[in-house]
């Protein structure tokens, strides 16, 4: 086989700036040397005159040579410092063009019911004798929750209605009185201050009778309200009674029911994503440990922003789904519209503490700093927002080694396999 040809390596920046130095340090040792020939005293030679202008002839051409040495040592080193100054960096850099992608905001927050309504007792203080339901469960109008001690409304409901019905028989008897004395009035049987008096009877064993029906309905509903109820249809959330408990109107909540088990997300946004948000655009909730989105809609945007954390509040209303629970942590994502926008690769993207940049070739192949505002991210790359029009040569890769101003070498495209 043939001798293989010598592969040349190019030396890198640093070692040629090295080598440079080495030889500048050379020249100057050089130099020293052969002043230092050139001015050194000729040594007397005694009674042999001609040895002494043998001794100068030998330094003087000492002297010659170290200056040519010193001559070519400073070209070299010149050659090298040039062509280390002139080594220019390949990039490599495209054009992103534009992309149709989707314009998202994404926020997090929990789930909550929409409706939360607490139940409790509205009568009077009483003792729980029973519970009917459990947290989890769905209930219905009307639904009987828990059961309160009845023992004391109950004998006085049963002595109103006998008090009723004794008020009620007492009327009849007066109005049937009154009746009669109406009857024989015409024939002068009874005077009229008789049937006078028989008739204010009859009215005050009337009003005897409401009395009597008001106290017992009074009686009814406070004996009504030992039994605690669902006001709606609904899942219940949470259930803080246990028999033996005494429960008093205003106290702590016995149960807490979501109306019609309908749920939400509460969350916050940023406040330069909140232009871009209307109510009733769709949203996409995730919770963790759940592979499925919940579709809903965006119910509620908050009037008033943070001025601490500059957030604001949104709401996307969900439904009912055994699967939402309230408390779980979320993440929600709303669909604002769709555009065309430059898409770059996350190593195109650089950030400072003036904010986030990418570095352009120019015309000239410079390098050029580009202040650049990205929206949101996607699997193919950052979505940008503004800064570009997606025509410039933006550099893709390694653009922290550039600097601003640098002349750059734009690396051929590899060919599509």
């Amino acid at each position: 086989m043939g001798a293989q040809p010598e592969t040349r390596k190019e030396p890198n920046v640093e070692e040629v700036v090295w080598i440079g130095r080495e030889l500048r340090r050379d020249a100057d040792v050089d130099r020293e040397v052969a002043v230092a020939a050139v001015d050194a005293p000729v040594p007397e030679v005694g009674p042999f005159p001609g040895l002494r202008w043998v001794a100068i002839g030998i330094g003087l051409i000492l002297a010659l040579l170290a200056l040519l040495a010193a001559v070519r040592y400073s070209h070299r080193a010149g050659d090298v410092s040039r062509g280390a100054e002139g080594s220019v960096p390949t990039v490599s850099a495209r054009a992103p063009g534009l992309t149709a992608v989707m314009a998202t905001v994404s926020f997090t927050g929990a789930i909550q019911a929409r409706y939360d309504m607490p139940i409790g007792t509205e009568g009077e203080t009483g003792r729980i004798t029973a519970v009917y339901v459990e947290a989890g469960e769905t209930v219905h109008k009307g639904q009987l929750l828990a059961r309160l001690d009845d023992s004391i409304l109950r004998p006085q409901v049963d002595r109103l209605e006998a008090a009723l019905d004794e008020a009620r028989a007492n009327a009849a008897l007066a109005e049937a009185e009154y009746a009669r004395a109406r009857a024989v009035a015409s024939a002068g049987a009874l005077s009229a201050e008789d049937i006078e008096k028989r008739r204010a009877t009859a009215l005050t064993a009337d009003a005897e009778v409401k009395v009597a029906a008001a106290q017992l309905a009074e009686y009814q509903a406070r004996l009504a309200h030992t039994d605690v109820r669902a006001p709606v249809d609904g899942l219940v959330l949470t259930r803080s009674a246990e028999v033996g408990q005494i429960a008093t109107p205003g106290g702590t909540a016995l149960f807490r029911v979501a109306r019609d088990g309908e749920m939400e997300m509460r969350g916050q946004v940023a406040e330069q994503d909140l232009p871009s948000l209307k109510v009733g655009q769709p949203a996409l909730v995730r919770l963790t440990g759940l592979d499925r989105p919940f579709k809903g809609k965006v119910r509620l945007l908050g009037a008033v922003i943070d001025p601490q954390t500059r957030l604001g509040d949104i709401r996307v209303a969900l439904g009912a789904d055994p699967q939402l629970r309230p408390g779980a942590f979320a993440r929600g994502q709303v669909i604002a519209g769709r555009g065309q926008r430059p898409l770059l690769p996350e190593t195109a993207v650089l950030s400072d503490e003036h904010g986030a940049y990418v570095y352009v070739v120019n015309g000239e192949d410079r390098i050029e700093r580009r202040s650049v505002r990205f929206s949101d991210t996607d699997p193919r790359g950052i979505v940008i927002e503004s800064g570009l029009s997606g025509g410039e040569r933006v550099v893709m890769t390694a653009a922290a080694f550039l600097r601003p101003g640098e002349r750059v070498s734009v690396a051929a495209p590899l060919p599509v396999s």
